[in-house]
């Protein structure tokens, strides 16, 4: 390919040109982006001064597509920057009407958003509302927990949430199907502390409900443990018609965990070891024995015997 060749003239001549060129095009786009457009966009909504004595649900998506006014500068710079904040609406017309006519606040929706382009329509115009009766509902709260301890350490008592239970309101024929509402998940490994955590609530699926507090306070005493032995009376139940009845051996021997503050406190008087006796009438030989009673924050480890001989004096 041959290389034109220029004279230093002609080499001005095409640098001044190409400059022109470039200072021309810059003229024309900063003119085009200064002047006044319309141009579309959707953007979420969120609502605010909802009705309390009315329950609602939307019967539209929860996005709406608004027509702004600007430069093009604020439309290439709107198109680059997604983080805009959501559409705000007020809703307190809705405890005597069942839509809301977004036209109707354009004025206080672009005073709120504070931004230099300005919005002059929604599409849909109008949100109309589905209205049910509206009901409170107390639910007891359930931690969702994935804790392990680190060896020789245990919960030593009730696990507890503070509050207990939430205060749920919305629509009735929704909250009559709900009856816990569970927390964020938790999971812990290597405990040895006692546990003091602030846990927050699941969030509502549906915009018409609310749910109070939005936080929990979870306890969970934690201590270490060890191993103690007591020989425990076995008592029969379920006898109304034998009076002379004899089991052997009469007391056994439990194996329990206990945390070491409650070691020396602990007695056979914790205890309560049971043989049901009915189950001789279904055939059984010998009878198994349970615990039926002791402190929530011992756990047994072994029975020793698992089951009695008996003997019906007649």
């Amino acid at each position: 390919m041959p290389i034109i060749k220029l004279s230093v003239s002609e080499r001005r001549r095409l640098s001044v040109f190409i400059t022109c060129l470039l200072l021309a095009f810059i003229s024309w786009v900063f003119i085009t982006l200064s002047g006044k457009y319309i141009y579309s966009t959707k953007q979420a909504i969120v609502f605010k001064n909802a009705p309390q004595k009315r329950a609602f649900r939307a019967l539209q998506p929860d996005t709406v597509e608004i027509s702004l006014q600007g430069t093009g500068w604020q439309m290439l710079f709107s198109k680059m920057n997604n983080s805009t904040r959501p559409v705000s609406v007020d809703l307190h017309t809705l405890e005597h009407n069942d839509y809301i006519a977004l036209n109707t606040q354009l004025e206080r929706i672009n005073r709120m958003k504070d931004m230099n382009h300005k919005i002059i329509a929604f599409n849909p115009d109008t949100l109309y509302f589905d209205f049910t009766n509206r009901m409170i509902k107390k639910i007891p709260v359930e931690p969702l927990l994935d804790i392990k301890y680190k060896s020789q350490y245990i919960a030593t008592g009730k696990i507890t949430v503070t509050p207990a239970y939430i205060t749920l309101n919305g629509p009735a024929n929704i909250i009559r199907n709900v009856n816990i509402w569970k927390t964020d998940s938790l999971s812990l490994t290597d405990v040895h502390n006692t546990i003091d955590r602030q846990l927050k609530l699941q969030p509502v699926k549906e915009g018409n409900l609310s749910v109070y507090p939005k936080t929990v306070q979870l306890h969970i005493p934690v201590e270490e443990y060890t191993e103690k032995t007591l020989s425990v009376p076995v008592k029969l139940v379920n006898n109304p018609h034998y009076d002379a009845i004899k089991i052997f051996p009469q007391r056994i021997q439990v194996t329990f965990t206990v945390p070491l503050s409650r070691y020396a406190e602990i007695d056979e008087d914790f205890f309560e070891a049971t043989a049901d006796f009915s189950l001789w009438k279904e055939g059984y030989s010998i009878l198994p024995v349970k615990i039926t009673h002791m402190p929530v924050y011992c756990k047994v480890v072994s029975i020793s015997p698992q089951n009695v001989d008996f003997l019906v004096k007649k």
